[in-house]
């Protein structure tokens, strides 16, 4: 069973969404996910500052 993940932080940046969290290994993480309809992309970093520049930076692809 995958142990469910509490976010806390979260933050907009136009459709992205940023949030942070605890990794099972007890080390800070943050997520970014566009919730844009049929975009799909999301992805993790140890910094905050990535997590930002990954999200300002983030263009959807056309479908």
């Amino acid at each position: 069973m995958a142990r469910s993940e509490n976010f806390h932080s979260v933050s907009h940046v136009g459709p992205v969404q940023i949030g942070t969290y605890r990794d099972h290994l007890g080390r800070t993480r943050h997520a970014t996910a566009c919730t844009n309809d049929g975009c799909g992309w999301s992805s993790d970093y140890s910094s905050r500052a990535a997590a930002s520049l990954a999200a300002r930076t983030h263009r959807c692809r056309p479908a």
